[in-house]
């Protein structure tokens, strides 16, 4: 992994560009992706996607030609995002675009300037006060670069499984040569995909490479519907490769089966990680989490952003990102998904969520008189019906209830085959459900009945029709032996 971190760390990447493209090329030997270029003004939610910009040269030179700041020498010379420059300045002028770090001064910091158009150069507070004792010369000031129209680049690695139920992993590819904050992201990322290959996959993977903050929008706006319908799981990765120990900051909700599944394996491998709350600031989890999307999508890091002096700065180097690192950090993310696939369980509505609906209808409550456990499957039916709100997973029932498995599954089981649920992956709409919005909450095939729903439907019109007194004080025996068991 260090290695392909080495591969990366030179490109002078960007939100968008030919850095991005180039550092895709690479990955491209490593996994399958899907690279997507969209267009620049293209509408993406609230944004639009912005002027392609590339620079293939800076610098600062003195009347004899000796470059006193030159990109070739490190790509964070220049403010990312800059627009050209070719100009004589003298050094009261050009001093006003100089961004140094007096507090460190042999580094570098690293500054962008995006959706507004200006330029700079970063160089050290060393570089900066020889410069200030050469007097006010005149200097030779040069920035190509351009912003033209083109387009937004990011690729995905699509790895399917058994179901369509989706584990969302991403990661941000337009920082510079910054190694640890986005190129270790960038390299773990990569490596849990190929490993992810090699095994079985009841969930279906995407891991994503995008530019931070306008990428994730981007993405988001183009993959909607995907989103509401699959996501089930999500991490956003970054500054995972320092020597510090790991973090990870809670989704949204604060209580999601990533949360805890994280949790758990925080616990059991007795690894050495702080878990911190929810904020909508930072990285990308900012965009996923977003009221109106709400993923559940945890941040794994090691030190977390701003919280090393390096971060944003020259110093964020390879000397900086550590081989074991990198590893225990992919090795934390491998347990955490072994552990997603373990608890896998499918997830469901009910279709009729206003009240109680009348089991014994059904004949599920004379079903009970069956089984030795007769009181516990009761229990268990009521527990599925409550929280099949589509975001309760069969195995987050089980543990809220403290029944087990088994007997949920087959209560589960019982009612889909009554009619009185059906599967759904979409966390939308079953957001709306749980906050008792019928108009909006149920799904087409809950509220209209899908064919089969509807046959059960007729079938059991025809009975009522045709019950006697008899079948209905037994029905009405039913609902009140249900209700004494309820209270």
């Amino acid at each position: 992994m260090h290695d392909l971190v080495a591969r990366l760390f030179p490109i002078c990447r960007s939100q968008t560009g030919d850095g991005v493209r180039q550092s895709l090329v690479i990955l491209s030997e490593y996994l399958p992706l899907q690279i997507q270029e969209v267009p620049t003004g293209t509408p993406v939610l609230d944004w639009e996607v912005p002027e392609e910009w590339n620079i293939t040269d800076a610098f600062i030179a003195d009347k004899a030609g000796n470059r006193v700041v030159d990109f070739q020498q490190s790509n964070l010379h220049v403010i990312n995002g800059s627009v050209p420059v070719r100009q004589k300045m003298r050094f009261s002028e050009l001093k006003n675009y100089l961004h140094t770090l007096p507090g460190h001064p042999d580094w570098l910091p690293y500054r962008t300037v995006f959706f507004q158009k200006s330029w700079g150069f970063c160089l050290s507070q060393k570089q900066f006060k020889a410069l200030e004792r050469r007097g006010d010369i005149e200097y030779d000031v040069c920035i190509e670069s351009s912003y033209k129209d083109g387009s937004l680049t990011f690729a995905e690695c699509l790895l399917p499984g058994e179901s369509d139920a989706t584990v969302l992993i991403s990661t941000h590819i337009c920082h510079p040569s910054l190694a640890n904050d986005g190129i270790s992201g960038i390299a773990v990322a990569t490596y849990l995909a190929q490993w992810l290959q090699q095994q079985r996959r009841r969930y279906t993977y995407r891991i994503l490479f995008i530019p931070a903050t306008i990428g994730a929008i981007t993405w988001l706006s183009l993959n909607d519907k995907d989103v509401r319908q699959k996501v089930r799981h999500g991490l956003v990765l970054s500054c995972l490769g320092d020597s510090g120990s790991l973090h990870y900051r809670k989704s949204r909700r604060g209580n999601t089966e990533i949360d805890r599944t994280v949790a758990e394996v925080i616990q059991r491998t007795e690894r050495a990680c702080k878990l911190l709350d929810f904020e909508p600031f930072g990285y990308d989890q900012r965009q996923f989490c977003s009221p109106g999307f709400d993923l559940p999508m945890g941040c794994l890091m090691r030190t977390p952003n701003e919280c090393y002096p390096e971060y944003h700065t020259s110093a964020d180097d390879l000397n900086l990102v550590c081989p074991e690192g990198l590893a225990d950090s992919l090795d934390m993310l491998k347990e955490t998904c072994k552990t997603l696939e373990q608890n896998y369980s499918p997830r469901y509505i009910n279709t009729r969520p206003h009240g109680e609906p009348r089991l014994g209808q059904s004949g599920l409550y004379q079903a009970f008189s069956t089984r030795s456990d007769a009181k516990n499957l009761q229990r268990a039916m009521l527990w599925v019906l409550n929280f099949s709100d589509g975001r309760h997973s069969l195995r987050d029932i089980a543990e809220h209830s403290q029944l087990s498995m088994s007997l949920i599954e087959h209560a589960a089981e019982q009612l889909e085959t009554h009619g009185f649920l059906i599967k759904n992956s979409s966390p939308s709409g079953v957001t709306s459900l749980a906050r008792g919005e019928a108009s909006v909450c149920r799904p087409d095939d809950a509220h209209r009945g899908t064919e089969e729903r509807n046959t059960l439907k007729a079938e059991q019109n025809n009975r009522g029709k045709q019950s006697n007194r008899g079948e209905q004080a037994s029905d009405a025996s039913s609902v009140k032996s249900a209700s004494h068991a309820v209270s």
